[in-house]
């Protein structure tokens, strides 16, 4: 027999009977549904599937039985369930994942959501002990545990991702450290940096967002498990076994309500992983910029471009383009879901089952994001002679010659207008401060001699720069250290 029955109904659309309702009669396998026993009438059946959340909540399998079997182990030792039955329990939850997970076990579509399907299953393998599983609990509960658990794994993983990539970076740091290359305001050349600082800039955001998950991760690290709908339960149950149980550092949580309602976990992580993508957008612009004829600063590995099914020279950024369109989805889904939460009253409401999808796959979207563009970044070949040659043909040391002059006493003011007046007339001949002879830099000022040559040279302009964060050799080697030591504890 069918686990869904239809029955002709309204408006020429059939209706889904709860399997223990139809017309007060005992049905002798599990229902579907987990509250079929309040309800004799049918269930229209477009209501029911977009009621029903198995198609994505299929995910939390893992999850779902991590739970259930802590569940059970508590309400077993505190004897709320017999020995017997939680051994029984564990048993079968357990095969049930180790099937699942080999593909023995597939997750049907005929159940409502991921918990009906593992407590249906679970009474159907081993009888009227599966019913004692849900003792105590609610799916409301059930559902806070299998997201806060399934974000924790993905925390996780974003975390490891993360911490690839800044090794990756700390790698062409270290490899670059006299990669001369123009920095860039406005996206127009402004001081000569290394390949090693503008990469440290990189490490610096990708750190930020390494310290976002672990900041969250920290705060969600509460167990809902045993608040039940959302007033707790009248059960002896031992909340402190199965926070540890599960992992839990913080222990339970300190308020039911606010236990099955709470989302702001799944924002904040939604809100960390729009900045990981904000960074990697920005990077990837660069990457396709950099990638450019015009430019030339890198030529990406075939393993990371594709062609054009018309034109034969092509080779394309497609990764890069992709992650930073992929940007707006996980945009899409933290306003998805700050929008879904504004009115929500307390406690649990039907609208936070909107969580789901756009969770998935904004946690999808990134680690695979991630993933991806290490892979790229680390098989990256720089043209480290036309980075060079674009700094100096930039008039990226224009700043230094005015600094210059300021050394001989020329105020700065006059020293900018200087400079700038050469400037023009190096664009107007096209060619470089560096092509300029003595004679038409002392017809702009007699405080320029033949040191100037030296002075302006990108090495001379960026070992000068010694400050904290700067570009130089010995700023950016305590920098590379401090890296090292963090990846090394992290």
């Amino acid at each position: 027999m069918k686990r869904k029955m239809k029955y002709p109904a309204f408006m020429g659309r059939e209706c889904v009977l709860p399997m223990n309702a139809l017309l007060g009669k005992e049905i002798g396998y599990y229902m579907a549904q987990l509250w079929g026993g309040r309800f004799a009438a049918a269930t229209d059946e477009e209501a029911y599937e977009f009621n029903a959340s198995i198609s994505f909540d299929k995910r939390l399998v893992r999850e779902d039985i991590e739970g259930s079997l802590a569940h059970a182990e508590m309400l077993s030792r505190r004897g709320i369930i017999s020995k017997e039955d939680g051994e029984q329990i564990g048993k079968g939850l357990k095969e049930i994942l180790s099937d699942v997970e080999s593909g023995k076990l597939s997750v049907s579509p005929e159940y409502e959501d991921v918990h009906s399907f593992v407590e249906a299953t679970l009474t159907d393998r081993i009888g009227d002990a599966g019913k004692r599983l849900h003792t105590g609990r609610s799916r409301n509960d059930q559902v806070a545990l299998d997201m806060k658990l399934y974000a924790k794994r993905m925390a996780g993983q974003t975390d490891e991702a993360l911490r690839d990539i800044l090794s990756v970076l700390l790698h062409i740091m270290e490899e670059n450290l006299d990669t001369y290359m123009p920095g860039f305001t406005h996206l127009q050349k402004a001081q000569p940096v290394t390949l090693a600082h503008h990469m440290g800039a990189y490490f610096e955001m990708f750190l930020r967002d390494r310290g976002r998950i672990g900041d969250l991760m920290r705060r969600m690290d509460t167990c809902p498990l045993g608040s039940g709908a959302l007033a707790g339960t009248t059960y002896p149950l031992d909340r402190a076994f199965t926070a540890e149980k599960l992992g839990f550092s913080g222990g339970p949580t300190r308020n039911s309500m606010d236990s099955v309602s709470d989302r702001d976990y799944l924002i904040e992580f939604l809100s960390a992983m729009s900045l990981i993508m904000m960074h990697l957008s920005r990077f990837s612009e660069e990457i396709i910029i950099w990638n450019s004829n015009e430019y030339r600063f890198i030529e990406i590995d075939d393993r990371f471009s594709t062609g054009s099914s018309i034109m034969p020279q092509k080779k394309n950024p497609d990764i890069a383009e992709l992650v930073r369109g992929k940007t707006g989805r996980v945009y899409g889904a933290l306003m998805s879901l700050l929008t879904v939460m504004k009115g929500i009253p307390l406690a649990y409401d039907k609208d936070m089952q909107e969580d789901k999808e756009v969770f998935f796959d904004a946690v999808d979207t990134v680690n695979s994001s991630l993933r991806l563009f290490t892979g790229m970044l680390s098989t990256l070949r720089f043209r480290k002679d036309i980075m060079e040659k674009s700094a100096r043909n930039g008039f990226s040391n224009a700043t230094d010659a005015a600094d210059y002059l300021v050394g001989k006493g020329v105020p700065f003011r006059d020293a900018h207008g200087a400079v700038g007046r050469l400037v023009l007339r190096c664009i107007a001949e096209n060619k470089a401060l560096d092509d300029l002879t003595m004679e038409e830099w002392k017809a702009e000022s007699q405080a320029f001699d033949e040191d100037i040559y030296e002075a302006i040279s990108l090495k001379t302009c960026v070992e000068r720069r010694l400050t904290e964060g700067a570009p130089g050799r010995e700023p950016m080697e305590k920098c590379i250290d401090y890296y090292k030591s963090y990846l090394a504890d992290a």
